[in-house]
C-alpha cells in the first residue's frame, strides 16, 4: 500500500516503467488531435439541422427563456447571460456575435432572431453592445424548435451536467441549404 501511494505521488506508472517520448512528436500529435476535435465538434455545422453548437444553444436558450415571436423583446445581455450560464461557457462575445449574425438579414437569407436596436450594418459597422439591444425568436426559428419537447431528438448533459440540451434541433427547414454556414472550417 505504501508503494502505491509513493508511486501515485511521483506520477510513475504502477509497473515503475517510464516510457521516453519525443516532446516534439507528442506536441504535434496532441495539437492535431485537439484541432480535429474542435473542428468536428464546434466548427462544422451538423447537416441534420444546419447548426453549429453555439447557434443551437442560442436558439434553444431563447426558447427556454420564453423569448418567442409573440412575446416582448428581452435585453440581449439577459439572453446571452442565460445561454452562457446554462449551455455555453465559452465566452459572452461568441454567444452575442452568433445571436447578432442570426438577426442580420444580410448575413442570413432567413434570419432566425428578431433583433431590435443597432445590430450593425452591411457596410461593416459593428453592432451596439449587448446591453443596448434586444431580441426574440423569429417565427422560422420557432419552426426549427417545434416538437422539441415531444421526444423527437436526443438530449445530452450540458457542460456541468446540471441541465440537458438538444444534440440537434428537430427542424423541418433545410437550414444548411437555406442559410448556409460560415466559419473557420
Amino acid at each position: 500500500m505504501a508503494e502505491e501511494t509513493e508511486n501515485d505521488n511521483n506520477l510513475v506508472p504502477a509497473n515503475d516503467r517510464i516510457i521516453p517520448i519525443n516532446i516534439e512528436d507528442q506536441m504535434k500529435s496532441a495539437y492535431i488531435d485537439y484541432s480535429m476535435s474542435v473542428i468536428v465538434s464546434r466548427a462544422l455545422p451538423d447537416a441534420r439541422d444546419g447548426m453549429k453548437p453555439v447557434h443551437r444553444r442560442v436558439l434553444y436558450g431563447m426558447l427556454d427563456l420564453g423569448v418567442t415571436s409573440g412575446k416582448p423583446y428581452k435585453k440581449s445581455a439577459r439572453i446571452v447571460g442565460d445561454v452562457l450560464g446554462k449551455y455555453d461557457p465559452h465566452g459572452d462575445s461568441s454567444v452575442y456575435d452568433t445571436m447578432v449574425r442570426m438577426a442580420q438579414d444580410w448575413s442570413l437569407r432567413y434570419p432566425l432572431v428578431d433583433g431590435q436596436g443597432n445590430y450593425g450594418s452591411i457596410d461593416g459597422d459593428p453592432p451596439a453592445a449587448m446591453r443596448y439591444t434586444e431580441a426574440r425568436l423569429k417565427k422560422i426559428a420557432e419552426e426549427m424548435l417545434s416538437d422539441i419537447n415531444k421526444d423527437t431528438v436526443d438530449f445530452q448533459n450540458n457542460f456541468d451536467d446540471s441541465l440537458q440540451e438538444p444534440t440537434v434541433l428537430p427542424t423541418r427547414i433545410p437550414n444548411l441549404l437555406a442559410n448556409g454556414a460560415s466559419g473557420i472550417a
